[in-house]
């Protein structure tokens, strides 16, 4: 006798919700996926893929001015085509969402162009069709959240998902907020052209990253010609006839030709059924999940930014896929949110994994700690390369790798050596006695574990 086939229902095409159904349906389940937006979501149409397309952008637009100190005659600084900019980042945005569209048809999952909603814990509606599931996936991810008087008008006042609308590179160019978000889009703009103020109610520019490293990118922003106002909130965000002019907590006013917005996120779960199905949210309203992403209903599971659970596009995707295996009937680990690697695209990057020097430091994690500046690095130096560092956490007692911060260019590769290390439980010698390529920024790595091999934790 045949078995039939589970049947799930996943809401939102985003990295937790396609890669659910790409798991499931080889898995053999039935798979229907209701999206409204288009494949792969906020992330591949308005967050990552475009971001990261225009820090590319901005990238090369440093490279390029820095020619002259590596002997290249540019003929002056270079300019954006803005037009064409915001042409090729939507371009490829669009053309990432086909081809996760094309993956997703060539597994049979059914896709629905709808906004769905539950109503009942296994009974999912989508426009004018009621689909029954046997377990459902909610991963309709989050929105900016607005700023009390400073409501985005997508022309002069900006969520960051409005930027690829504008015809021009702002001027000037106000950010508010100094999280990740803001600290990306302030170091690319900067590099491409614009006038930047980056307003921070903190004491720093990324408050809750390695303090050796946040320290490091603020010192580089001024030193680029950037504006950082610490300690400084902003109470309003007024529109004037041909820019913007923003009022902080002290009475001080700021004016610019355009003002971002990147003051976090809310979950993006309003009509999706929660109360109807009993879905547990926490106080912020985010749906809360268990390491393997079982909501508080059984058979309803959720992933993604709408959990509120490191809102990254990787963790999104392993909470889809986790999700699916334990509803199939799959082994299954329960997420690692101590061994996720993540990334902050500034000029330089910082990309860090595993345990935190802020753990270390207040006694919550024993460990020795090396950090290597990138400077004495012989690859940095060819390149023109000074601004960076490689820090690696290991264990008094055993000298397996914790962890590490690299601030560099392309860290957000060079971490992945760490990462490995870290996840199959390499020593420090081990990681010293691995060949690295000469000349090579990774040989940073390398190198700050001999010297973790040399030192006692007393000259640590």
């Amino acid at each position: 006798m045949t078995l039939p086939r589970q049947r799930i229902a996943i809401l939102g095409g985003g990295p937790g919700g396609y890669e659910a159904a790409l798991v499931a349906a080889q898995l053999g389940a039935d798979v229907t996926l209701v999206d409204s937006d288009g494949l792969g979501g906020a992330c591949v149409l308005t967050d990552c893929v475009p971001s990261k397309s225009l820090i590319e952008t901005s990238n090369a637009m440093t490279l390029l001015n820095r020619g002259a100190g590596l002997g290249i005659a540019t003929g002056g600084l270079a300019t954006v085509n803005a037009a064409r900019l915001y042409e090729r980042i939507t371009d490829l945005a669009r053309a990432q969402s086909r081809d996760i569209a094309a993956r997703v048809a060539a597994e049979d999952v059914r896709v629905i162009a709808a906004k769905g909603r539950l109503t009942a814990p296994g009974t999912v509606r989508a426009g004018d069709e009621e689909i029954k599931a046997d377990a459902v996936l909610i991963a309709t991810g989050a929105l900016p959240r607005a700023l009390p008087g400073a409501e985005p008008d997508g022309e002069r006042i900006l969520t960051w998902r409005q930027l690829y609308d504008l015809t021009e590179v702002p001027r000037d160019l106000i950010v508010i907020g100094s999280g990740v978000t803001g600290a990306e889009f302030a170091s690319a703009y900067q590099a491409l052209g614009s006038r930047v103020t980056l307003v921070s109610s903190r004491d720093r520019v990324l408050p809750q990253e390695d303090e050796d490293a946040a320290n490091l990118i603020e010192d580089v922003f001024r030193r680029s010609g950037m504006t950082v106002l610490g300690r400084s909130r902003a109470q309003a965000v007024r529109r004037d006839t041909d820019g913007v002019t923003v009022t902080l907590d002290d009475g001080r006013t700021v004016t610019g030709s355009h003002c971002l917005l990147t003051v976090g996120m809310i979950p993006r779960t309003e009509g999706c059924g929660l109360d109807e199905a009993g879905v547990k949210v926490d106080t912020r309203g985010f749906i809360e999940v268990d390491r393997v992403s079982r909501t508080s209903v059984p058979g309803v599971y959720a992933a993604g930014d709408c959990t509120g659970v490191l809102m990254l596009a990787s963790v999104a995707a392993m909470q889809g896929r986790i999700a699916m295996w334990h509803a199939l009937g799959e082994a299954v680990g329960p997420l690692r949110l101590g061994h996720v690697a993540a990334t902050i695209f500034t000029d330089p990057e910082i990309a860090t994994v595993g345990v935190s020097q802020r753990a270390v430091t207040a006694g919550e994690v024993s460990a020795r700690v090396l950090k290597l500046p990138l400077a004495t690095n012989p690859r940095a130096k060819m390149a023109g390369f000074r601004d960076g560092f490689v820090k690696l956490f290991t264990s008094p007692g055993t000298g397996v790798v914790l962890g590490g911060v690299i601030v560099a260019p392309r860290a957000s590769e060079l971490i992945l050596a760490v990462s490995v290390a870290m996840e199959q439980r390499l020593t420090a010698e081990q990681l010293a006695t691995t060949f690295a390529v000469y000349p090579s920024l990774s040989g940073s790595i390398t190198e700050a574990a001999r010297k973790l091999m040399e030192f006692t934790p007393d000259t640590l």
